[in-house]
């Protein structure tokens, strides 16, 4: 960056209620895959960071969980993990889902955002499937319950609009010089995208017959000689009952996972990998502070 330009820099947290958009938006503003995108709610579980540069500022987004009434350890650690994010903002971006309007967990989200210092962008995602009279009727009574600085009428998954918010975003960084190297676009490591890769892949093939308590940890990652690398990843489940759903019979499911896994990892690292899997059985683990340490979560206390 040169000295002689004006430079800004600074955080967007990126919040809302569960399977509001929020992955699916970073991946599009950053332009690369940093955060994992399932049908499956509750999917994030740490912060993730993207960086994306517009015109003269590097913004660095920042993925939440989804928002949502704790009910379990895990949950209490993703809901702190997210308001935290937000907290540690210079703006933040309340994305909600157009089809479902205010529902009780967007209007939970709106009573609490007065609570933090950075100024709100209302974000109305899936414009796509909401006509332009609702769309209106949204964006009203949101801001009618919170004063948002700006208003924006997106479809993460299409693109439309987004470009508007990215501009916006851009110039509501504060001056300052850039956090990040140029060709950066993300915090996370390899290891860690990998693993999250691989859930994602759990996800996308079981649907509702995966349970919710699973993780995946890259245990291993080495460079071979050929230019390859070989990595040995664990999929932890709660019961042997879940163990046997993974696995699935003659172990034909870990084996398309391993497949839809192995490629995409490969296209993110630049290189080809050889992907091996292993399935385990840890009954506590949702009661272990090192796993959460694991996700980059703050184990909570009873």
């Amino acid at each position: 960056m040169s000295e002689s330009r004006q430079s800004r820099a600074g955080f967007t947290a990126l919040i809302g209620a569960p399977n509001a958009g929020k992955s699916t938006l970073i991946n599009r503003l950053v332009g690369a895959k940093v955060s994992i995108v399932s049908r499956k709610v509750q999917t994030t579980r740490a912060p993730a960071r993207g960086v994306a540069i517009a015109g003269d500022a590097q913004i660095v987004f920042v993925d939440t969980p989804g928002l949502f009434r704790p009910k379990r350890r895990l949950d209490r650690a993703m809901v702190a993990s997210a308001w935290g994010g937000a907290g540690e903002a210079d703006v933040v971006c309340l994305l909600i889902d157009a089809r479902k309007g205010l529902d009780e967990e967007a209007r939970a989200i709106l009573a609490r955002l007065g609570e933090l210092r950075a100024p709100a962008f209302l974000v109305l995602n899936k414009i796509d499937v909401v006509d332009r009279e609702k769309l209106l009727a949204l964006a009203a009574e949101a801001n009618a319950l919170h004063r948002f600085e700006q208003t924006f009428r997106i479809s993460a998954l299409s693109g439309d609009g987004v470009d508007r918010l990215l501009a916006a975003l851009a110039a509501a960084m504060p001056p300052g010089p850039w956090l990040y190297p140029e060709d950066q676009l993300t915090d996370g490591n390899l290891r860690m995208l990998a693993a999250e890769i691989t859930r994602e892949k759990l996800f996308e093939r079981l649907h509702d017959e995966l349970p919710y308590q699973l993780t995946v940890e890259t245990d291993s990652w080495k460079e071979q000689k050929d230019g390859s690398a070989r990595i040995e990843q664990t999929i932890y489940v709660t019961r042997e009952a879940h163990k046997k759903i993974v696995i699935g019979e003659a172990g034909h499911v870990l084996k398309t996972i391993g497949t839809m896994a192995r490629r995409e990892i490969a296209a993110e690292a630049g290189h080809p990998v050889h992907l091996f899997l292993f399935v385990k059985v840890r009954e506590n683990w949702l009661d272990d502070p090192e796993r959460y340490r694991e996700m980059g979560l703050d184990f909570p206390k009873e």
